[in-house]
């Protein structure tokens, strides 16, 4: 029987919990609820192999925030997907998270569709990555994952321009850049723009 993957859903309000829950479980997606870091973990580490799925994470919980959460699950050696649910004032936050290797994230308010379809996207790297052999299937399921805007910063930061350049080209500010950069390089699993041009040349 094959195995489906899962959204591993973390976040400590019950009542979030329970919306979420509904929300993705209408769309056709597997859900499993944890309120809190440290159940997650109790799950993980008592699992005799590694979870397929994704992990979406609120970045403010107690007694176990998202990014120490997410830091948790790096030195598990863990490969999923992680997204975060975040506010406004996180967003440094979040990025320093992205440059760790985290998905994407969602700001709040976000809309479901928005959410279904980034879960969804995660879900088929996941896939791709569990799958033998997969490496293409992979590398297109990456590459689907990213938004237009990312696919332009994605060529320029790969061509060498500095993101204030490129700022300038796409009439945004550095901050912007400087978020889907490292939203680019998250999604695509690289880490550098040396990294990414060598990624987009193999290709």
């Amino acid at each position: 029987m094959t195995e489906t993957a899962t959204i591993y859903l973390v976040d400590d309000d019950a009542g979030v919990r329970d919306a979420l829950a509904f929300l993705l479980g209408s769309r056709g997606l597997q859900v499993r609820c944890f309120d809190g870091g440290p159940a997650l973990l109790q799950m993980l580490d008592a699992s005799p192999r590694p979870p397929l799925g994704v992990f979406l994470l609120d970045i403010r919980m107690e007694p176990m925030s998202g990014t120490r959460l997410h830091d948790e699950l790096i030195e598990r050696q863990l490969k999923n997907p992680v997204l975060f649910l975040t506010g406004h004032g996180d967003i440094p936050m979040v990025v320093d998270a992205l440059k760790k290797g985290a998905f994407d994230f969602l700001e709040k308010p976000y809309s479901d569709n928005a959410l279904v379809d980034r879960l969804e996207q995660a879900l088929a790297v996941a896939t791709a990555m569990q799958a033998e052999g997969a490496q293409a299937a992979e590398r297109e399921a990456r590459l689907a994952s990213l938004t237009e805007r990312e696919r332009e910063v994605m060529q320029r930061v790969a061509a060498g321009k500095l993101n204030k350049v490129i700022a300038d080209e796409l009439h945004v500010s550095v901050r912007t850049v400087e978020v889907h950069r490292a939203r680019v390089f998250a999604k695509l699993g690289v880490r550098s723009a040396a990294e990414l041009a060598t990624w987009l040349a193999a290709g």
